[in-house]
């Protein structure tokens, strides 16, 4: 293990309006080493990151690369000075190729003049072959799935041969092969000398991977020690300051008469095959499956923002056309999508906004205006109900975390009502607490109830949440289990069946 401090970051401060996002956090990080960074939503831990990478300029404090104070700019500017950054929510042009994504910026050229395409071609391939990555360098970024862009990511961040590597929440969109890719670049690198800050809420990854664990909680510094010095339940108490025992709530609900019924779904292109399953008023049922599995197409295409080929949707006796959002929303479905930047949240907009967007009918008067103190009422009641952390309602909902900006949305869609919702990885990116409360909020819908359909890549969180699950593979359904009774070895036999 490499003893040289590679970066040294003290007393480093940052306030938003109305809100100090850190005050005086220090973090050291040394070469060769794996250096975890947890804390809860909104615990600072981005912000950090992000006044390293020149992202947001710090309001105090110093950073140190190698012995040299560095006040980094632009992203620009650090990544030329050594220091790479794996965001969470990727931001890749995705109209051009992986090759264009990876040397954007810094084309090799020939006599200053033209792009060298066959230089560039070269040095990606040198890139991918060295990361063991399996992409075609002239590949669209848009016709790629999530986990591909984000290797592309990986990717381009070790181009830079960077000192200082931060990667945030990097499997969040990963299959469980994907994330033992990872780990193998994130030791080979390891080896190399480099410093890996690694931020994420998966436990059993951060004892796996870090040598050091850095806990932030409220915008401070808690506590920094050796991995194999803290247990999982000391992690948890540092970065809630509570106990947290029981890592699902109970589950009180009593699923009762079929509800929904997908019958045939198949896709226009191929990526559904004659998808059927039925879910029960009150129930949770979980939809598994490996990626590119069809568990996102499946939820898009009941939801009618994917077109189906064949294949009907029937809710309590009656067929659902679902032919766009609009009419699901009305037909009594909500959808809370996969990636929230991209689909789920409106960026310039305050948290008031994106809150109330989807449900402007209740706050109609007089047919002629909306009303601010309902859409006030509305918006507090559920930043109360799900704790959401945010200065205020005019805030922007982009400034907040990510796991607040998941809770906003699924106050937005509770707005209007719906009987079924369909969540494509709801608690993807959230922390340890907010978890929790995600969960507990899912199981108080099917109490009402409500009927949940529920897809998530962490087969710990199907099992103790819902209570079946629908394994897919391949497009279509490969089985079902009783979440009460099953393994995570059936759902992976499962899942691999038509794979």
């Amino acid at each position: 293990m490499g003893q040289d401090v590679l970066l040294k970051m003290v007393d480093i401060t940052k306030t938003f309006p109305g809100v100090k996002a850190l005050d005086k956090v220090g973090l050291e990080v040394q070469a060769g080493t794996v250096h975890a960074l947890m804390g809860e939503n909104g615990a600072g831990k981005s912000t950090l990151m992000k006044c390293l990478f020149g992202i947001y300029s710090k309001d105090g404090g110093h950073i140190y690369l190698e012995g040299r104070e560095v006040n980094f700019r632009s992203s620009k500017e650090a990544l030329e000075n050594g220091v790479a950054m794996v965001h969470q929510e990727l931001n890749q042009a995705l109209k051009r190729s992986v090759m264009d994504n990876i040397w954007l910026g810094r084309y090799p050229t020939i006599g200053g003049i033209a792009v060298n395409e066959r230089k560039m071609y070269k040095d990606t391939m040198a890139v991918f072959q060295e990361l063991g990555i399996d992409v075609d360098p002239y590949r669209i970024m848009s016709t790629m799935p999530v986990s591909q862009r984000q290797m592309v990511e990986i990717a381009k961040a070790v181009s830079y041969n960077s000192k200082v590597i931060v990667f945030d929440e990097p499997t969040s969109s990963l299959t469980e092969e994907e994330v033992e890719h990872l780990f193998r670049i994130i030791n080979m690198l390891r080896d190399r000398g480099v410093g890996i800050i690694y931020i994420s809420h998966k436990m059993a990854e951060i004892k796996r991977i870090s040598d050091y664990i850095t806990v932030m909680r409220d915008g401070q510094w808690v506590a920094t020690e050796p991995a194999d010095k803290l247990e999982m339940a000391d992690i948890i108490r540092l970065m809630v300051g509570r106990e947290l025992t029981n890592q699902f709530p109970p589950k009180t609900n009593t699923p009762g008469e079929v509800y929904l019924k997908v019958e045939g779904i198949t896709g226009m292109y191929n990526q559904l095959k004659n998808v059927s399953f039925e879910a029960r008023r009150g129930e949770i049922v979980g939809l598994a499956g490996l990626d590119s599995s069809g568990r996102t197409e499946t939820l898009e295409s009941i939801f009618g923002i994917r077109t189906r080929k064949e294949g009907t949707v029937t809710l309590g006796g009656r067929r659902c056309l679902n032919r766009s959002a609009g009419e699901s929303i009305k037909n009594g479905f909500a959808l809370l999508t996969e990636e929230r930047r991209a689909t789920g949240i409106f960026g310039v907009l305050n948290i008031r906004d994106n809150t109330v967007i989807s449900s402007l009918k209740r706050h109609k008067r007089l047919g002629l205006y909306l009303s601010e103190k309902s859409q006030r009422e509305d918006t507090q009641h559920y930043i109360d109900a799900l704790r959401t952390k945010t200065p205020s309602q005019e805030t922007k909902i982009r400034s907040l975390s990510g796991g607040n900006q998941q809770k906003v949305i699924i106050g937005r869609w509770l707005l209007t009502e719906p009987e079924v919702l369909l969540l494509d990885e709801p608690t993807r990116g959230i922390d340890v607490g907010a978890k929790y409360e995600i969960y507990q909020l899912i199981l108080d819908l099917a109490n009402k109830g409500k009927t949940v359909i529920m897809v998530s890549s962490e087969m710990p969180e199907l099992l103790g949440v819902c209570d079946r699950i629908v394994v897919m593979s391949g497009g279509r359904v490969a089985g079902e289990v009783d979440a009460a009774t099953a393994t995570q070895e059936q759902i992976m036999t499962l899942a691999a069946k038509y794979a």
